[in-house]
């Protein structure tokens, strides 16, 4: 047995123990509560930044869109261009060898090459119309 003013000393040691060890555990707590605030703070701020790159996301992909859209839209127009420079060079070619044949006084082929002169002509027009109604 121990003697009596032993455990006195004891007893009080072992009550400044635990309010230490209840100290401890309550600033132990602040602290937690401490790092989940600023944890939630950090959290907050990563959720806005994401929200900010999805909309710069959305943002590159309507304006890659409508990068394509006109990208598509010039390569209609260019082969239209090229279409219609092919059919200038026939036109020009078939204008010459009338030329050549009134030249020549060859009048059969100055009027077959007009017939088909007038004919790629009228074509034009009928396709530009039916282009310019749908």
């Amino acid at each position: 047995m121990t003697p009596i003013f032993l455990r006195a000393r004891l007893h009080s040691n072992n009550k400044r123990f635990k309010l230490l060890k209840n100290e401890k555990k309550k600033s132990g707590i602040k602290n937690m509560q401490g790092k989940f605030k600023r944890l939630k703070v950090e959290m907050e701020g990563i959720s806005e930044e994401q929200k900010n790159i999805r909309k710069g996301q959305r943002e590159v992909r309507e304006k890659f869109e409508a990068i394509e859209s006109e990208c598509e839209q010039l390569k209609r127009e260019i082969r239209i261009i090229i279409q219609q420079s092919a059919r200038t060079r026939i036109k020009l070619a078939i204008m010459f060898q009338i030329i050549k044949a009134s030249q020549q006084a060859d009048l059969a082929t100055v009027a077959k090459l007009t017939r088909l002169l007038r004919e790629i002509v009228v074509r034009e027009n009928e396709e530009r119309q039916a282009s310019g109604d749908s």
